[in-house]
């Protein structure tokens, strides 16, 4: 899951992660432990994990567990098979198989309307009336992304993103038409979510676990809320230097990405659910690998490591495809945890790789390992042949290609891409050179672009290239990563209205006490306009009118995912933006903080956090306070940067930064007392 803390202008294409001297995957140890030790360490140190966790599982049993790391950084105990980690967007597969579960019982029919399962769904687009199951389930619904603003907490199962999931697209409006093509989506899985809930006439959970994991013999898989060791929880850390563990990390959103499990647990729910009859028969099973990538706008060229099946990321996992081995792959990612399960059901495999920090492709790939591993103690085959771009050379340019220069974009950046008479692109960064396959490329040869103009009439930046590292093997990507915007003339009145807001900050008010983000950084979405270079764009946003702004970048696969479409409102007098889910209120607009020795802070009916900036009279000063229990406050200083959390860590005082804020977070109602003395030399 990709989190957005603010709203930045970038400008620099994606090259993949190349590591030089690194092709196929070094020479595997003698036996499978080694192999399988090796890929977890690789992706444990490329990735920078604190604790590592693998399975795998063939033919109805685990038949390999290990882990790799540390359980924390202040106490001396053994990682185990039985800890716990989040296994973030895997839950996604979880869903899927509730939903052809239910859809072998003749209770859902995929291709009818959300409507009919949901009749409170609405949207304010007409569209929203075409969106069906499986489009939730395939990505390709059109719904804007992701409204997790309150969808990852600490040490709290509320599953309040997912209560209010309806209520906040109802007045949203969809990035393309649906079944248009697919691009990652988590509110499509809330919505699978809630489906489930309204047919089985259980809560989701239940559902999961009379319906998936009973029948699966799965009895270490669980939701946030449910009564469980929950000092079983893999301790996770926010960065590399933290010595101080945080709360357990509870995701609400369980359908998109919430669900707990060891390894052994995802790895054999890879292997019951999705490679025998246990829980889903043969038809469904095979429905939910079929290429649903296809069934609308993609990359002629689909050696990719994204190719969404029904609730899978891949279905064409590499370097598997390479040898006509159909391996399918999820990945997930919460703030904290990162999770990989590779699949195999023509060989009844399958392997997970958990870790506490780290990053969910590479155990993914370290997972693949494992079941190369298994695959040639079996006598087959894995080519893990490293791959190089087409051969091509440098040729002389067409003249016609600088037509295509231009403002471009993404979901999450723009950028200004300029062609030249003498071959090269550039988007202020890395030159690129163009070949005589109508491609440009880098002077190394890493990475290749091409401008493709589409059915639908937008022109795209084409990438392709290979990613190596080592240990852990090579991954392909071709995929769109921007889109040329169209010109947006918009009337002076309405830049202007925009413009005035460029580079100010607003203060994040509806974000539950308990969130993850309050520790992690100033909760804080900024904006910015270049109107001389890019007139009607708020960042990647085109502007629709004075008080609105919408994602413009329709790019399948990843890089059109989380369109961040922003609504301006006022009142008596102050300016608030909605984004995702979030409400945020103009930072210019916030009260100093008391300098005296007493003072209090209540959080009012409305349930809004109450900010505060840290001026002259309290900078410098430690601020001790009173916290309710229902309630939590945060410090930061003049560059956003975390100095104390009462939830994640406890802390009851902070000196004050000059320039900084503090932010008062609880139930309606609850007040906190605050004391500022001078502090100590």
């Amino acid at each position: 899951m990709k989190r957005i803390c603010s709203l930045l202008v970038a400008g620099a294409l994606v090259f993949p992660l190349v590591i030089p001297g690194a092709g196929a995957a070094e020479a595997a140890p003698a036996t499978l432990e080694e192999t399988a030790q090796t890929a977890a360490q690789a992706a444990l140190t490329t990735g920078g994990a604190q604790s590592i966790q693998y399975a795998v599982w063939q033919d109805g049993e685990i038949i390999l567990t290990g882990h790799a790391g540390d359980y924390s950084r202040t106490e001396n105990r053994a990682l185990t098979d039985d800890m716990l980690y989040g296994i973030g967007s895997v839950s996604k597969a979880y869903t899927a198989a509730a939903v052809l579960n239910l859809a072998e019982e003749g209770k859902i029919d995929l291709d009818a309307p959300v409507t009919a399962y949901l009749p409170d769904f609405t949207m304010a687009d007409e569209r929203y009336t075409d969106i069906t199951v499986r489009m939730l389930l395939n990505h390709s619904s059109g719904l804007p992304g992701s409204t997790t603003a309150n969808g990852f907490l600490l040490n709290d199962p509320d599953t309040l993103a997912a209560d209010t999931l309806l209520e906040e697209l109802s007045g949203e409006t969809l990035k393309a038409d649906p079944g248009a093509f697919s691009v990652y989506c988590n509110d499509g899985f809330t919505l699978a979510e809630l489906v489930v809930e309204a047919v089985s006439g259980m809560d989701f959970d239940a559902y999961v676990r009379q319906a998936i994991l009973e029948p699966a013999g799965l009895d270490n898989t669980w939701f946030p809320g449910e009564d469980f060791d929950q000092s079983l929880l893999a301790k996770t850390y926010l960065t590399a230097e933290d010595t101080r563990a945080l709360p357990n990390e509870t995701v609400g959103i369980h359908g998109t990405g919430g669900i707990y499990a060891s390894a052994s647990d995802l790895a054999a729910f890879g292997g019951q659910v999705w490679c025998t009859d246990a829980v889903l028969n043969q038809e469904s099973r095979t429905a939910a690998l079929a290429d649903e990538y296809a069934r609308g706008l993609w990359p002629e060229d689909d050696e990719d490591v994204v190719s969404y099946g029904l609730g899978w990321d891949s279905v064409h996992w590499y370097p598997f495809a390479y040898s006509d081995i159909q391996a399918a792959a999820k990945g997930g990612d919460t703030i904290v945890y990162h999770a990989g399960l590779v699949v195999i059901p023509e060989h009844n495999l399958a392997a997970a790789v958990l870790s506490s920090g780290g990053v969910s492709t590479y155990n993914e790939m370290a997972a693949g390992q494992m079941l190369i591993a298994v695959l040639a103690q079996q006598g087959v085959e894995v080519d893990q042949t490293a791959h190089t771009l087409p051969a091509a050379e440098r040729a002389e340019m067409p003249a016609e290609l600088m037509d295509y220069a231009g403002i471009y974009g993404d979901s999450s950046s723009a950028a200004i891409v300029t062609v030249t008479a003498d071959g090269v692109l550039s988007t202020g960064n890395t030159p690129l050179y163009y070949y005589s396959d109508g491609s440009f490329r880098d002077e190394n040869q890493i990475v290749m672009l091409k401008f493709v103009e589409e059915d639908n009439g937008q022109v795209y930046l084409w990438q392709k290239g290979y990613s190596s590292i080592p240990g852990l093997g090579e991954q392909p990507s071709s995929s769109y990563i921007y889109v040329k915007l169209p010109e947006n003339p918009v009337s002076p009145e309405t830049q202007a209205a925009w413009d005035a807001r460029s580079g100010k900050l607003y203060l994040a008010l509806n974000m539950k006490y308990t969130n993850i983000n309050y520790p992690l950084a100033l909760p804080a979405a900024a904006l910015a306009t270049d109107p001389v270079n890019m007139p009607g764009y708020m960042a990647f946003d085109r502007i629709v009118d004075a008080n609105r702004a919408e994602g413009a970048a329709q790019i399948p696969s990843l890089y059109g995912r989380d369109w961040q479409n922003i609504t301006m409102t006022e009142q008596d007098g102050v300016e608030y933006l909605s984004l995702m889910g979030g409400l945020y209120v103009d930072g210019t607009t916030i009260e100093t903080l008391y300098g005296g020795p007493s003072s209090h802070s209540t959080i009012q009916a409305d349930g809004y956090a109450r900010w505060y900036q840290i001026g002259a009279d309290a900078a410098g000063k430690t601020l001790t306070v009173q916290v309710p229990e229902h309630g939590g406050f945060a410090v930061y200083d003049a560059n956003g940067a975390n100095v104390a959390a009462s939830w994640a860590w406890g802390d009851t005082s902070a000196t004050l930064p000059e320039g900084g804020w503090v932010v008062f977070a609880g139930d309606p109602g609850v007040r906190f007392h605050l004391a500022l003395t001078e502090a100590a030399e």
